[in-house]
């Protein structure tokens, strides 16, 4: 689902995330950028709007640093899983992820499916809200 508003607000975003939104765009953004949400979310990725999504990693810094972890939960993925993780963290699409590590994309596809199910989230962005919260990437030009 992707929502599109006038309101940049955090509790409209939060609420929108946790009703399953998967995309949220501020209405005034360019026509360009609304059709490629539209294909991004229809393809099963996540986009959020560059203002929500630097409020975002704010705001997963802050719970990170307040010990809202979930070690255990990062323990269960294999290595490559973590590789995906840090990959999906940074924004990467999953053919994007496929020729960093050399991988198919189909193969891709599915570490990301083990991931949600193993850390128990509905979806990309969930993991990197997860991904930042725990500590396997860190913020902006910060190297994990």
């Amino acid at each position: 689902m992707l929502i599109l508003t006038t309101f940049d607000l955090d509790e409209y975003v939060y609420e929108a995330l946790a009703r399953g939104a998967s995309g949220f765009l501020l209405k005034d953004a360019p026509a360009r950028d609304l059709i490629n949400a539209v294909r991004v979310v229809a393809s099963g990725e996540a986009l959020l709007a560059p203002s929500v999504t630097r409020r975002l990693i704010d705001d997963v810094a802050r719970r990170r640093r307040s010990g809202n972890l979930r070690p255990e939960a990062a323990a269960t993925l294999t290595a490559r899983e973590l590789d995906v993780l840090r990959q999906v963290a940074r924004g990467l699409s999953n053919s994007e992820i496929a020729d960093e590590l050399f991988l198919s994309e189909q193969t891709i596809k599915t570490h990301v499916g083990r991931i949600l199910a193993k850390l128990e989230l509905r979806d990309r962005t969930q993991a990197v809200v997860f991904a930042y919260e725990n500590g396997l990437v860190g913020g902006p030009g910060e190297a994990v």
